[in-house]
């Protein structure tokens, strides 16, 4: 089979972890004779810094007309004092948007070898965890009306979330289907008591629940949603929230399982057409130090082959790869417990692929 991906490999660490991508999926490639074909654009601050923008009319039009996209991280604090169309940032929101990305599927799991490395206490963790945030990415306040206005108490900022019923009831199916291949649990979280744009969400998840009698809904409101996450993680199976709350949530479930340089994402649209990046940000700080941890990255390739290319025997094959290399103790700096040997991006990659 053949396959065109759009690459954009972003800024700080973003090509160091793309280019450990691309080599997994060669390796995938060769092995089940597949042909990956890839086309470089750009977008982030290194988008900015070429063409004034940071998601070129050229970048939309070749990851319109790909199959998937890969995508390392974007920003830094050299593009922070931009207007908010030109920071990095934006082009995120704008890929999620023209390409109709409203899915996002975030996996936290806690590989068995990296229990030392969670934050939690042994007896929390029990037997490990598995949760998968399923966060909406198309709606909500960051996609909201925004502005400024003058105000009793002088020049004011605001940003409005707003959720329609369509907007949830397709995330909310999403969440219902992958629950269903999992425990049958899900846990819809929001702020009903205060937002009336939470209550909306909470009757219309309600209503997609009756479809699925199967599953076990549960509601909770995202304050209560963080506390629960750190105090009895294991109660959770998927997660599905809105944009911001999802964003948040995530995060924290990724610190979890040790580092948040070991998760990774899959943006999806209609047709399982999507956009697959790393949990993590662009962290310039080490940049070119071979110290980035590609797994995350790695992972998020898994999850390519599986939802936009319908190859689940090449992607279990590349995360047990990842899985032995855990295994044999093979630690990068962020996931080095005291005393173990730290291996680089490019060894630890390296390791995987002869594991392939």
């Amino acid at each position: 089979m053949n396959y065109k991906i759009a690459v954009i490999k972003g800024d700080g660490i973003g090509p160091e972890v793309v280019d450990a991508g691309i080599e997994v999926l060669n390796a995938i490639g060769k092995k089940y004779n597949h042909k990956f074909e890839y086309e470089e654009v750009l977008a982030g601050g290194i988008a900015y810094d070429t063409f004034g923008e940071p998601l070129p009319k050229k970048t939309l039009e070749v990851c319109k007309n790909s199959d998937a996209v890969i995508l390392g991280a974007v920003g830094g604090p050299k593009w922070d004092d931009l207007p908010g169309d030109k920071r990095p940032e934006a082009a995120l929101l704008g890929l999620r948007k023209e390409l109709g990305l409203y899915a996002n599927l975030r996996p936290a799991i806690l590989f068995e070898a990296l229990a030392d490395a969670c934050p939690l206490k042994p007896e929390i963790i029990g037997d490990g965890l598995d949760i998968c945030v399923v966060r909406e990415l198309t709606g909500g306040i960051y996609f909201g009306e925004r502005g400024y206005k003058d105000t009793e108490m002088g020049r004011s900022a605001y940003d409005v979330m707003i959720y329609s019923e369509k907007e949830v009831e397709r995330i909310a199916i999403v969440a219902f289907e992958m629950a269903q291949k999992r425990m049958k649990k899900i846990t819809s979280v929001d702020k009903a008591n205060i937002l009336e744009s939470s209550r909306l969400w909470r009757k219309t998840v309600e209503k997609v629940a009756k479809n699925y009698p199967d599953v076990e809904l549960k509601h909770m409101y995202v304050d209560n949603a963080a506390m629960q996450l750190i105090r009895y993680p294991q109660q959770f199976d998927v997660i599905v929230t809105g944009n911001l709350f999802g964003d948040i949530l995530s995060d924290e479930a990724s610190m979890i399982t040790g580092s948040i340089g070991m998760l990774p994402s899959a943006s999806l649209g209609e047709n399982n057409k999507g956009m697959y990046e790393p949990v993590h940000g662009s962290a310039p700080d080490i940049a070119g130090q071979e110290k980035a941890n590609p797994i995350a990255t790695i992972m998020s390739m898994a999850m390519m082959l599986k939802y936009s290319f319908n190859l689940h025997e090449e992607s279990q094959n590349i995360e047990a790869a990842v899985k032995k290399a855990l295994d044999e103790g093979h630690r990068t700096l962020d996931i080095a417990s005291k005393g173990e040997k730290v291996v680089g991006t490019k060894e630890m990659t390296e390791i995987i692929l002869k594991n392939i």
